[in-house]
């Protein structure tokens, strides 16, 4: 990377990370808000939108401390890739050739299981980006 982005918590790292998926319900929406959380710039969408954020992603982002007012799928339609320095795919397949995938994170989705499994998904993002947190500091 030629930037200098600076990785302290709580303060904007100019680095703009943005998270695809299918649905943009769950993994890239947890794992937009925990970005937030540690000072990247960052977003989410999907390439077939669902309806709403899933409740237990919502529920885990609160229990957190990381607002989720507004939250709401957004269609990668509606992004331009190009200006995010990393271009995240949650595991899901997501077949776009418009879109440069930076990194494949390979993550299950937790839809449709206990909120134990969105803790340990919400655990394994937090992870990379601790590992990202590490790559540009």
């Amino acid at each position: 990377m030629t930037k200098d982005f600076k990785s302290l918590h709580g303060h904007q790292m100019g680095m703009k990370l943005l998270f695809v998926c299918v649905g943009n319900s769950c993994r890239s929406q947890m794992a937009e808000g925990l970005a937030k959380s540690m000072g990247f710039e960052a977003a989410s969408a999907g390439t077939h939108p669902a309806e709403k954020v899933a409740d237990h992603a919502i529920f885990l982002l609160k229990s957190k401390g990381i607002p989720t007012e507004g939250m709401t799928p957004s269609s990668i339609d509606d992004m331009e890739p190009a200006a995010y320095d990393m271009v995240i795919s949650m595991g899901c397949g997501v077949h776009c050739p418009a879109i440069k995938i930076d990194e494949d994170w390979g993550l299950e989705d937790p839809v449709g299981h206990a909120y134990e499994v969105y803790e340990q998904t919400a655990a394994e993002i937090e992870r990379r980006l601790l590992l990202l947190l590490d790559q540009v500091s």
